[in-house]
C-alpha cells in the first residue's frame, strides 16, 4: 500500500519553515531550497504543496494571521466574566504582539507587512486579516460602550463610532509592534500607551459628573 501523505499538514510544516526564514532573514532571504531544508523535505515536496513562491508566501501570511486571530478568540474565552472594555484591552495586548513570547512572530509580521507594500497578493490577505479583526475589535467594543451606559453614561456622554474606534486601536497595536520591535519603546512604555488611550477612551464616553 502505497503511504498516504498528509497534505495539509504538510503545507502547514513548509509554511512554518518559511516563518523560520522570515524571522531570520527577512522575506527576502526565503527560497524554495531554503525552505525545503528547513522543513526536511524536497523541493519537489514544496513544489507539490505550492504551485509558486507567491502561493506559498500567501498560505503562509494566512497562517500566521490565523494564529493570532485564535490566540485572541482563546483569550477572550479563558476569561468570560471579564467587562467588554477589560477585554478590548487584552485582545489588543494580544494583537500588538508586545510580549517576549510572541517578539519571533512580531518580526515575521513585519517582514511580511514590507513585502506586502509591493506586492498586491500579500496585501489583499493582509487587508483580509485586518477586516477579521475589525470586525472582532469593533464588536467588543459596542459591547463596551453598551457596559458605559448600563452603567450610568447619559445626556453627556460621547456617542462613539465602533468601526472608526476598532481601525484606531488596530492602527495602534500595529504601530506599536513596529516600535517595540526597533527598541524605540520598552513592551512596557508600549502597553502603556495602549492602556493610556483605552483609558481615554471610555473615559469620554461617561457623562460628566455634577457640579
Amino acid at each position: 500500500m502505497p503511504r498516504q501523505v498528509d497534505h495539509e499538514g504538510r503545507r502547514r510544516l513548509v509554511a512554518e519553515a518559511v516563518c523560520g526564514l522570515a524571522d531570520e532573514r527577512g522575506l527576502e532571504g526565503v527560497t524554495l531550497r531554503d525552505v525545503a531544508a528547513r522543513a526536511q523535505v524536497s523541493m519537489g515536496a514544496v513544489q507539490r504543496c505550492f504551485r509558486t513562491k507567491d502561493e506559498m508566501l500567501v498560505f503562509a501570511l494566512a497562517a500566521v494571521g490565523e494564529r493570532i486571530g485564535a490566540r485572541v478568540r482563546a483569550r477572550l474565552v479563558r476569561t468570560p466574566a471579564q467587562s467588554a472594555a477589560s477585554a478590548v484591552g487584552h485582545a489588543a495586548t494580544e494583537i500588538a504582539l508586545l510580549d517576549e513570547q510572541h517578539r519571533s512572530e512580531a518580526r515575521v509580521w513585519l517582514a511580511f507587512l514590507a513585502q506586502a507594500a509591493v506586492d498586491e497578493t500579500l496585501a489583499e490577505t493582509m487587508r483580509r486579516n485586518q477586516a477579521a479583526l475589525q470586525e472582532v475589535f469593533t464588536g467588543l467594543i459596542s459591547q463596551a460602550c453598551q457596559g458605559q451606559d448600563q452603567a450610568g453614561a447619559g445626556g453627556g456622554a460621547v456617542a462613539l463610532d465602533a468601526p472608526r474606534e476598532a481601525r484606531t486601536v488596530l492602527a495602534l497595536a500595529d504601530g506599536l509592534t513596529a516600535h517595540v520591535l526597533v527598541g524605540h519603546l520598552t513592551p512596557a512604555e508600549a502597553q502603556e500607551v495602549l492602556h493610556s488611550h483605552l483609558s481615554r477612551l471610555w473615559a469620554s464616553t461617561q457623562a460628566p459628573g455634577p457640579h
